[in-house]
């Protein structure tokens, strides 16, 4: 599980199946133009943007198939036993991450950051976001946002994109960019004896892109390649056939990445435009983690980003239902038929988030304990994994499952999972079910989102968005406590008596004897 609260997966909805909303980036999240630049001195452990971002949520290949048995369940058991291990020798220094001390830094020209100060360690850790992601390319452009992402380290104030590298290389730190539906994020890693030259040089990228036409035309033919490499993947397809039909023309609708021809209008001056829309301190959310004190960092921050406009100028953008009670089956002769469908989500802010979220980690958020996975995997042995994940945009919401089967049993599988859900929103959990859900949920939290300084400052910045407030991670385990099993019955209920969207990649369905198509 990636870096979010409470497992609600921040994935571009509706599309885990070939990542957020099919961009062209390669790590991570096989969006956009994600670089990473510098660690010549030491090694970290990579991690990519989570929160809003990067899907969360691990799926079957694609070119696997699965058992048609039970014969692989030892396998899994074994290596959820190993898990269970680590994380209790994790535990003690997870749990001191879980008592942290975080301050709320106020620079002299008003830029609030969350800072956790830690000085075991020589290293510093930056997160950002500014309101406003893919969802506000422009009509005819669309890929803008994503190709302005790979441009931050291609040149920067009078440094050219060689210059620029090399002096983040010298600095020994790295830099990272990224467009999501609905935030610009931002990241750093440095070492903190050489953060003055760091900051100086995210200074310049925040502040002073160049734009050249030369990077430009790189970057821009690299996200080309992948469009058209996508335009021969089956899911790319699919997903951009899905989430058409379950968005219409929302700008949710549109591939992150462009197109071809919207890709060829993008001018540097575009560039240049939205950057300045974009890139305001009313729409920035910042947290900090590692060896700095709120004084260097009130002084950082004024540097990096005190000069930015005080607002933001976006286009609005529209709330939107996505489009459940269809199927969409896109056809290809393949071995293994990969199944998505989408219930109504909640949002963030809603009275029965927590109820919805114990809800679906007992129908299928648990990896290995959940009822989808009893039935799917444990019984039938139909799949190597079936997942379901409350995904969220900051205008749109739903609760997905999905999974992938042998192509001869996809009818079977899918009439399986709608009567699982079925089963779920007509009785509920049961009162055990709900205990070692919260149990879990409670525990699990420290080694989920605050095992290293950069998930630390990936979770304060989701916080942030979602306004849940600085002493949140106090409360949480209260907020979790506080649910009834009515509770969470009732939000079964409300999400699952929906006729649900269903996606198909792979040969039409085989008919499932006496029970049509699933």
């Amino acid at each position: 599980m990636n870096v979010v609260s409470d497992r609600m997966s921040r994935t571009f909805f509706p599309s885990p199946l070939v990542g957020e909303g099919g961009s062209a980036r390669s790590a991570e999240t096989d969006e956009g133009c994600w670089k990473k630049r510098g660690l010549s001195r030491w090694a970290l452990r990579t991690g990519g943007f989570q929160g809003r971002t990067p899907s969360s949520t691990p799926h079957p290949s694609p070119s696997a198939t699965p058992s048609p048995t039970r014969g692989e369940g030892g396998l899994y058991r074994i290596v959820a036993t190993l898990c269970f291990a680590l994380f209790f020798l994790l535990l003690p220094a997870i749990a001191a991450h879980a008592e942290m001390n975080i301050q709320e830094v106020k620079s002299k020209k008003g830029v609030t950051a969350w800072l956790v100060e830690d000085h075991s360690i020589p290293l510093v850790a930056v997160r950002f976001v500014f309101d406003g992601g893919t969802a506000q390319d422009p009509a005819g452009k669309e890929g803008l946002v994503n190709l302005m992402t790979g441009l931050f380290d291609e040149g920067a104030g009078d440094l050219d994109s060689e210059a620029f590298q090399s002096k983040l290389d010298d600095a020994g730190a790295e830099m990272s960019f990224q467009a999501a539906r609905d935030g610009t994020y931002g990241s750093m890693r440095m070492l903190s004896d050489q953060k003055d030259e760091a900051f100086g040089l995210l200074k310049l990228a925040v502040n002073s892109p160049r734009f050249d036409q030369a990077p430009i035309d790189r970057i821009r033919a690299q996200i080309l390649s992948g469009i058209l490499t996508n335009e021969r993947d089956p899911n790319t397809i699919a997903q951009q056939r899905w989430l058409r039909a379950i968005y219409g023309e929302h700008p949710y609708a549109r591939p992150d990445e462009g197109n071809k021809k919207s890709l060829a209008t993008i001018t540097a001056d575009d560039l240049r435009a939205f950057h300045k829309a974009n890139f305001a301190r009313g729409g920035l959310h910042v947290a900090v983690v590692g060896d700095i004190d709120a004084a260097a960092l009130s002084g950082k921050l004024d540097e990096v980003f005190g000069d930015l406009p005080d607002k933001q100028t976006l286009a609005p953008v529209a709330d939107i239902a996505p489009k459940l009670g269809q199927q969409l089956e896109v056809n290809y002769d393949l071995p293994q038929t990969s199944l998505q469908l989408a219930w109504p989500g909640v949002k963030r802010s809603a009275p029965d988030f927590y109820a919805a979220v114990l809800m679906n980690e007992i129908l299928g958020g648990s990896t290995f304990t959940s009822r989808l996975y009893e039935e799917v995997r444990e019984k039938r042995g139909l799949a190597y994994g079936v997942s379901s994940d409350l995904v969220d945009h900051e205008h749109s919401n739903a609760l997905l499952v999905t999974t992938a089967t042998r192509s001869d049993r996809a009818a079977e599988t899918l009439s399986i999972v709608r009567q699982v859900v079925k089963e779920m929103a007509e009785r509920g959990p049961t009162a055990e079910e709900l205990a070692a859900t919260k149990k879990y949920m409670i525990g699990a939290y420290a080694i989920n989102n605050l095992d290293s300084s950069s998930s630390i400052a990936a979770t304060l910045v989701e916080l942030q968005i979602d306004n849940l407030g600085i002493d949140y991670i106090k409360r949480r385990a209260a907020l979790i406590d506080a649910v009834t099993l009515a509770d969470v019955k009732a939000a079964a209920r409300k999400l699952l008596s929906t006729d649900p969207a269903v996606m198909v990649i792979g040969p039409p369905l085989v008919q499932v004897a006496g029970g049509g198509k699933g």
